[in-house]
C-alpha cells in the first residue's frame, strides 16, 4: 500500500522529516534580481546568496544534516594524528563498502586530484560512462585524456531507458582491444552521471564492466559521490535487486570495484571526502600524497567534526526513507513539468530536475550558451538559482577550439531535506511562465573567460537587451494578477 497517496487520488512526495531549525529566505524584487544578474556576469555561481530565494545550484555541501549528525559533531576527538573520529569513520567505511583502507580528503575533487596524480600518465586514457567537469580537468592536467563510452540512450533527453548511466560494454571491449590495455589508466564508472541528468547505472552493467576489466587487467574505479541516488534507482528499477536491502546492494556494488572515491558533500551530507580500496599497491601509492596535498592520514584536510557527521551520514544512507527524498521530489517536479509540455530529461534521475535547454530555447545557438541563458532568465523571473550543464561547462582544447556539449541542460538540484513541496510548486509556476515567454530569451557571450573550469569564474554579457525586456514583461504580468 502506498501511504503517500492522498484520498483524493493524488500522489505527492512526503517529507520524511520535520524541521527543527530554520533559516530565513529572501525574495528580492525583480529589478534587484536583474541588477544582481548583471553584477554576477550572467554566471549564477557569482550571485550573492542575499539575492537568492531558492538555491538549486547544487546538492554539494548544502544537504541538511540530521539531529544525529549534529549530535555526533560534539563527540569529536580533535587531534592532529591518531584521532578516534577517523577510526570511527574508517570502521563505518569498512562495514558499508567492505574495503580495508580509507584515505580522507577535504572533498571529492581532492580525491580526483590524488588518483590522477598517481594513476594517470602522459598519453594515458581514462574510459568512463560519462565525464564530470573537475574529473576531466584533473586527468587532462596530468597529461591524460578522457574517452566516454555511454550507451546510445544516454544522450537522448527523453529516452525511457531506466539506466542511462550504463557503459556500452561492446564498445568498451572493442576500445581496449584497439588501444591496448597498457594505455588505459583506469575505467571510471560514475554513479548517477552528473552531466546527463543524474542518470544511474545498473548493477548488471557494472558487473559487465568488471568482467571486461578482469579480462584485460584494468583497474575499475567508482565515483560514488551520487551513490545514494543510484542505490535508490537500482532498488526500484532493477528486478533482480528489488528484494535486496540498500546495504546489500551497496555491498554488491563495492565487491565489483577496485577503488571507490566520494565527495562527502554529497554522499553522507558532510563536508569532506575519501578514497577506499582493498588494493594494497594502490593504497600505498596514494597514501604518500595525502600528507603532501591534504593533511595527515587521520584527517586529510577534513574538519574532524565533519568526519563524525560523515560517519553517521553514511550509515543513514542505508535507510531507504532517507535516500528516497531526493529522487521522489525530483520525480514529482519532472513529471509535472513534462505534463505541462516543458522539456525535461526523462526518466527522472537523481541530483535534480534537468531542463532540456536545447529544446526549451531552441532558437539560441549552442555557441551562445542556451543553458546558461536559461539559468539567467529563470533567476530573473523567480530568484531561483540553477546551474548550467552544457557547452559553458566545457572548456576549450589546446588549440582554442570550443567543443559543443552533447546536451544543454539547466540543472535544478534539490538539496536533501532542505526545501519543501511548496518551493517545488513555486519553481514549477515560474518555469511555466518562462516557457510561455521563452522566445524573449537571448544568447550570451564571454567577456572574461578563464582557461580552466570557466563556468566557475567566467563572466558573460547578454547579446541584446533581452534580460531587461524579460524583467519588464514579468513584472507587468505579476502586477496584473
Amino acid at each position: 500500500m502506498n501511504e503517500s497517496k492522498l484520498l483524493s487520488g493524488e500522489q505527492i512526495p512526503l517529507e520524511m522529516h520535520k524541521a527543527k531549525i530554520i533559516q530565513k529566505l529572501n525574495l528580492v524584487p525583480t529589478q534587484r534580481r536583474l541588477d544582481a544578474m548583471r553584477e554576477a556576469g550572467f554566471n549564477t555561481f557569482l550571485l550573492n546568496t542575499t539575492d537568492i530565494f531558492l538555491d538549486l545550484l547544487t546538492d554539494s555541501g548544502v544537504n541538511a544534516m540530521s539531529d544525529r549528525q549534529q549530535g555526533a559533531m560534539m563527540t569529536v576527538d580533535d587531534s592532529y594524528a591518531g584521532s578516534q573520529s577517523f577510526t570511527r569513520l574508517e570502521k563505518v567505511c569498512r562495514d558499508l563498502f567492505g574495503m580495508e583502507h580509507l584515505l580522507p580528503a577535504h572533498q571529492g575533487r581532492a580525491c580526483e586530484h590524488i588518483l590522477s596524480k598517481v594513476l594517470v600518465q602522459t598519453g594515458s586514457v581514462v574510459v568512463t560512462n560519462y565525464h564530470f567537469t573537475t574529473t576531466k580537468a584533473h586527468i587532462m592536467l596530468c597529461g591524460g585524456t578522457v574517452e566516454e563510452l555511454p550507451i546510445a540512450e544516454a544522450l537522448n533527453p527523453t529516452s525511457s531507458h531506466p539506466f542511462k548511466g550504463n557503459m556500452d560494454l561492446e564498445r568498451l571491449e572493442g576500445y581496449i582491444q584497439e588501444l591496448g590495455s597498457e594505455k588505459i589508466a583506469f575505467i571510471r564508472m560514475e554513479a548517477g552521471t552528473n552531466l546527463i541528468g543524474g542518470q544511474p547505472f545498473s548493477l548488471e552493467n557494472l558487473a559487465g564492466v568488471r568482467k571486461i576489466c578482469d579480462k584485460f587487467g584494468v583497474l575499475l574505479v567508482l565515483d560514488a559521490s551520487l551513490l545514494a541516488d543510484n542505490l535508490y534507482f537500482i532498488k526500484k528499477r532493477e528486478e533482480q535487486c528489488q528484494n535486496l536491502s540498500i546495504r546489500e546492494i551497496t555491498g554488491k556494488i563495492c565487491d565489483l570495484v577496485h577503488v571507490l572515491y566520494f565527495s562527502g558533500r554529497k554522499l553522507g551530507c558532510a563536508r569532506g571526502g575519501g578514497i577506499c580500496t582493498n588494493r594494497e599497491d594502490v593504497f600505498l601509492a596514494l597514501r604518500e600524497l595525502i600528507p603532501l596535498y591534504e593533511g595527515f592520514l587521520t584527517y586529510g584536510g577534513m574538519s574532524l567534526r565533519e568526519m563524525e557527521a560523515m560517519a553517521v551520514g553514511l550509515e543513514e544512507t542505508m535507510d531507504e526513507e532517507m535516500i528516497n527524498q531526493g529522487p521522489e521530489f525530483i520525480a514529482h517536479m519532472v513529471n509535472e513539468l513534462d505534463r505541462r509540455g516543458i522539456p525535461v530529461v526523462t526518466p527522472p534521475g537523481g541530483l535534480g530536475c534537468h531542463l532540456n535547454a536545447m529544446e526549451f530555447v531552441d532558437h539560441i545557438p549552442q555557441n551562445q550558451y542556451p543553458a546558461g541563458a536559461l539559468a539567467a532568465a529563470l533567476y530573473i523571473v523567480s530568484g531561483v538559482r540553477g546551474m548550467e550543464r552544457g557547452t559553458l561547462s566545457e572548456q576549450r582544447d589546446e588549440k582554442g577550439n570550443e567543443p559543443l556539449a552533447d546536451l544543454e541542460l539547466l540543472r535544478l538540484a534539490l538539496p536533501r531535506r532542505v526545501y519543501s513541496l511548496s518551493h517545488v510548486k513555486y519553481t514549477i509556476d515560474r518555469l511555466t511562465w518562462l516557457y510561455e515567454h521563452r522566445h524573449m530569451i537571448g544568447g550570451l557571450k564571454f567577456v572574461d573567460e578563464p582557461r580552466t573550469l570557466r563556468f566557475f569564474l567566467g563572466r558573460l554579457e547578454a547579446l541584446s537587451d533581452w534580460p531587461e525586456q524579460l524583467a519588464r514583461k514579468f513584472s507587468r504580468d505579476l502586477e496584473s494578477i
